[in-house]
């Protein structure tokens, strides 16, 4: 199992690393295109990029080399050998169950010990490329913007000589009310030693300068002072800094990206504190601003140093003393306010309470980010488990569906691997976000997929283990045709070798019998059952049960005919099964139970109605064939009595 599962493995994830890298590669063109990085660069950023989409490319390659191991196995038959030498499925794995343990292990400390590092270096390269100036490369015909504060103009250049032909520059460096133009016949563009600047030789040309900043003239006059230069060679100096500066890892390091398993507990443990006491001294802030200013507190504030004069010494004591029994009426003190201070009154008002909702808005800020940065750390910290478990949850998908469905190769196993693994990111990624966002505690959100799909993988072991066949597409076609009323037809062929023949005389009473109660059976059934006898009963019908059995007793015994006739003709017997078995056998008071429980008994009564209305055409059917089975005996003479008139 080890020798037949490795070598896909290596295979199918190198070819998955190289799909996501692939994507990595389209996500980011844009930042590296025209940037004149070296190879050197770009290999440190392919390997660092390579190193952390490994999370996702090892469950989709567990997935597709199990799928296409057990997948083979069920094609050459080798699966079907094993179990019959008595080995389980469950055995099968056993070497391929003990190897994914050890790979989701090592998976566990990469994601600790390693992402970390690889996070960090790649966040830091792709931020140092896109702070890279791109490569000078004037097109021909069009302005290129690419150089800050200027705009330039090259209508041909000449690619044997180097020199641009016709060149219009404008230079807003200094602004645009102080712009400058620069027309030239020709010119040539290079860079100094250092690549911090650029040096542009203009050769036969003219400027024009706009003076408006040195102008002393008064705001008033409408002309505005320009500078006019003609030149035969003009030298510009140009900052431009062309170097691949790389920023430092220290600012990345600090971020959650860069934390192990210890390391984010301990920062979660510390913002988390804080964040606590900064809540609570913004809520009792908010406490004591809104419902707790009261008189007494206002006028001990404001009588704590009591006059020195002899006639107000008692002043603050007493208002210290009774202070507490003041209640004032805000609305009456406004209304006797004169209407000049009125305004005053609410303008001051309304400043405050700008004020407070400008300092809330603030502080809610403030925590909203601090909380931020605690989910964050909170979902990489769960991160760091569930790429194990996706290992294993993956593979017990793969191995049991790859036995069920029988199918090697690339073809099946990589469509359904497809199917189930965008499956697989969507519902990751919607948990992420719930889990960012703080819609989801973090560990709901993080281990949301492990959650829908280890049911999934529960399911489809326990399936296989015991030989299931719902992937097999007849099954479920059968299924659905049963459901909608289409059902296979009866199929009776005449047999080589008759060793009893049938006593048509004795099937004579039978077949009118089955007649008698088939129009008896349409005579007293109705469509439409009692909701509450149709659960109490468990609705089954034990008529429409006992006329099958009869009607599959005549069909064994006459199909040992040799009149192919008749044959032919016990062909139009219907094939009545599973109309009457829709509630798990369920009946009494259990079936009462559930029948009560309308959302779940309403629709199977629903499909029970609509497959009773099937039976009774069923009946109909086989009451209509009967009569003409009998007529045939009569017309065969295989029967000894006379036909009744």
């Amino acid at each position: 199992m080890l020798q037949t599962f490795l070598p896909l493995f290596l295979m199918t994830f190198g070819i998955c690393l190289f799909i996501v890298l692939m994507q990595f590669l389209w996500r980011y063109i844009d930042d590296m295109v025209g940037k004149g990085l070296g190879i050197p660069v770009l290999a440190e950023m392919f390997f660092y990029a390579a190193l952390f989409l490994v999370p996702m490319a090892l469950p989709l390659a567990i997935l597709l080399a199990s799928l296409m191991t057990f997948g083979n196995l069920g094609e050459r038959l080798e699966l079907l050998a094993m179990k019959s030498a008595g080995i389980s499925l469950v055995h099968i794995m056993k070497p391929l169950i003990i190897l994914l343990c050890f790979i989701s292990v090592g998976a566990f400390f990469f994601q600790n010990n390693v992402m970390p590092v690889v996070q960090v270096k790649l966040y830091t390269l792709l931020y140092s490329m896109r702070q890279k100036s791109p490569e000078l490369e004037i097109p021909e015909g069009v302005f290129y913007k690419e150089i800050t504060g200027f705009n330039v103009y090259v209508k041909h250049k000449d690619t044997k000589t180097g020199l641009l032909r016709d060149l219009m520059i404008y230079d807003y460096s200094d602004g645009f009310n102080n712009a400058r133009v620069i027309v030239a016949d020709s010119g040539r563009l290079k860079t100094s030693a250092d690549k911090l600047f650029l040096i542009l030789s203009l050769f036969n040309g003219e400027s024009f300068e706009n003076l408006r900043s040195q102008s002393k003239t008064s705001s008033i006059q409408k002309a505005v002072p320009y500078r006019r230069e003609t030149f035969s060679s003009k030298d510009i100096l140009i900052e431009f800094d062309a170097n691949f500066n790389r920023t430092d890892e220290s600012l990345m390091q600090n971020q959650y990206m860069g934390k192990n398993l210890q390391d984010l507990q301990t920062s979660i443990d510390s913002m988390t504190v804080k964040l606590d006491s900064v809540r609570s001294e913004q809520a009792s802030y908010l406490y004591r601003i809104s419902y707790k200013q009261s008189y007494s507190a206002q006028a001990r504030e404001a009588m704590a140093e009591p006059d020195s004069s002899a006639e107000n010494e008692a002043k603050p004591r007493d208002i210290i003393a009774y202070s507490g029994n003041i209640r004032l009426n805000f609305d009456s003190l406004y209304t006797e306010t004169p209407p000049e201070e009125k305004a005053n009154i609410l303008k001051r008002a309304r400043n405050r309470a700008e004020n407070i909702r400008s300092d809330n808005f603030f502080k809610a800020a403030t925590v909203g980010d601090e909380a931020y940065k605690i989910r964050r750390h909170l979902t990489e910290w769960h991160k760091k488990f569930t790429l194990s478990f996706a290992c294993l949850v993956f593979f017990f998908i793969g191995a049991p569906l790859g036995a069920i469905i029988r199918k090697g190769g690339l073809g099946m196993p990589v469509v359904i691997s497809v199917i189930l693994f965008i499956f697989y990111y969507i519902v990751d990624n919607i948990g992420f976000k719930m889990a960012r966002d703080g819609i989801w505690a973090a560990w709901e959100g993080m281990w949301l997929s492990s959650a829908v799909l280890a049911p999934l993988g529960i399911f489809l072991t326990y399936k296989a283990a015991n030989d299931s066949v719902i992937m097999n597409a007849d099954t479920y076609l059968n299924a659905l045709k049963n459901l909608v009323g289409k059902r296979p037809g009866r199929k009776v062929e005449r047999k080589e070798v008759i060793i009893y023949s049938p006593n048509y005389d004795a099937l004579l009473p039978r077949l009118e019998n089955l007649i008698k109660d088939c129009q008896q059976y349409t005579a007293t059934h109705r469509r439409w059952v009692n909701y509450i006898h149709f659960w109490k009963q468990g609705g089954k019908d034990h008529t429409a049960e006992t006329l099958a059995q009869e009607m599959e007793s005549i069909i064994e015994e006459l199909s040992n005919s040799d009149q192919n006739l008749l044959l032919n003709k016990l062909m139009d017997y219907p094939i009545i099964g599973g109309y009457n078995r829709l509630n798990l056998h369920l009946q009494g008071k259990k079936g009462l139970a559930v029948g009560l429980f309308i959302p779940i008994g309403l629709p199977f009564y629903l499909l029970a109605i609509y497959q009773r209305k099937l039976l009774l055409h069923d009946i109909q059917t086989i009451q209509k064939t009967s009569m003409e089975l009998k007529e045939m005996f009569f017309s065969l003479h295989l029967c000894n009595c006379k036909q009744p008139e």
